[in-house]
């Protein structure tokens, strides 16, 4: 039997674009509403909801656990454009399921 629980977020990046893997100081933690049971495997998939900003947000999902998850926002790299990771505030939606 697969659970599922969603949610929103509203999110902005005031930080420079994340290039070291595994460093989560500009992340944001995000509780689910109900912890999964203990021993579930939980997938995170997220999906910008509005489109307040010019360029494309890039989402960052890390630490997914029982009781919730990692994310951060920065721009995604287009062409020849170089992002400097900073987007207006954009709402994200999610859903978390067990696998």
């Amino acid at each position: 039997m697969s659970l599922i629980q969603t949610g929103k977020i509203d999110l902005n990046s005031t930080h420079a674009v994340e290039t070291t893997g595994g460093d989560t100081a500009t992340f944001v933690r995000v509780t689910f509403p109900t912890p999964f049971p203990q021993g579930s495997q939980v997938v995170v998939f997220p999906l910008t909801q509005t489109f307040n900003g010019p360029q494309t947000p890039g989402i960052r999902i890390h630490d997914v656990t029982t009781t919730g998850f990692l994310i951060r926002m920065n721009e995604l790299l287009a062409g020849t454009f170089k992002s400097d990771g900073v987007h207006v505030t954009e709402t994200i939606g999610w859903l978390a399921a067990t696998v």
